[in-house]
């Protein structure tokens, strides 16, 4: 049931929200220039890689050595506008159509963190990761890695079609109050070192 309602879902947003990724299409293009969509490897189901597709958020800028500036000084106001209304995911519905991704379910993370997890925080991959999830609408970027992950795990042991549209519903609430967008002092969250420490 959960499949057939990402499909159904999913496939209905991005007919009805085609003209919204036209419009936001050719904005990126104008203000952050090309690639307009950003890909990168991030791990799935049993955490078998795939490739999310993102807006693009961030200018390509460098240092005098050709090294790219910090997330937080690459990050234009249009590209904090995309994040907080989160804007910037809609390209994960063809995700969840591909069968990558669920509407709801932990968000995929970085591959590098694969060998970080404990025992228990790998089991955030024992269902599809999500565009939106428990954790992101019970403080997102707010709250800790280990919080973060306790309430990965426990929508793993939770899960269901009732639970995902309640995420849903509240995740529409969230975006309109622009609720935890980013911890404090970083541009989205500090970096997971292992066991729920950052750094």
């Amino acid at each position: 049931m959960k499949r057939g309602f990402d499909i159904l879902v999913a496939g209905t947003l991005l007919v009805i929200l085609l003209p919204v990724f036209l419009v936001l299409v050719l904005i990126v293009r104008a203000r952050l220039g090309s690639p307009v969509l950003f890909r990168q490897q991030r791990p799935g189901l049993h955490g078998r890689p795939f490739e999310i597709i993102k807006f693009r958020t961030m200018t390509d800028a460098r240092d005098s050595e050709g090294r790219l500036l910090p997330d937080g000084e690459r990050l234009t106001r249009f590209g904090r506008f995309l994040r907080s209304s989160s804007l910037d995911e809609l390209p994960e519905l063809w995700n969840v159509l591909k069968g990558e991704m669920s509407l709801v379910g932990p968000r995929p993370l970085l591959m590098e963190y694969l060998p970080l997890y404990s025992p228990q925080q790998a089991r955030r991959h024992e269902v599809r990761p999500g565009i939106t999830g428990w954790a992101q609408v019970n403080g997102r970027n707010a709250i800790s890695w280990d919080e973060k992950f306790q309430m990965d795990v426990w929508y793993v042991d939770n899960r269901s079609v009732a639970l995902d549209i309640r995420v849903l519903a509240l995740t529409v609430l969230k975006v309109f109050k622009r609720e935890g967008i980013s911890a404090v002092g970083e541009a989205t969250m500090p970096r997971f070192d292992g066991i729920g420490g950052q750094r």
